[in-house]
């Protein structure tokens, strides 16, 4: 039987990373679907978000989704 206090450790853990397993898929669709394609811009994002998991995800949704949001209105 699993105690309390494994649970209270265990259990935060698991759902942060759920949750930034969900962003990291979001953040990947949003970028292969909506983002308008310079070159190998797209790509390199693509790469970057797929390679680097959360961290490359939140890094493309502070960064480029606002600059894409400004030029695009998307």
């Amino acid at each position: 039987m699993v105690g309390f206090l494994e649970l209270l450790i265990v259990l935060p853990v698991f759902l942060f990373g759920i949750l930034g397993t969900v962003f990291w898929i979001w953040t990947l669709i949003d970028c292969a679907t909506k983002k308008s394609s310079q070159g190998n811009d797209k790509v390199v994002w693509i790469l970057v978000i797929a390679l680097t998991h959360v961290l490359g995800a939140a890094i493309y949704f502070l960064v480029r989704r606002p600059q894409r949001m400004r030029e695009l209105g998307v």
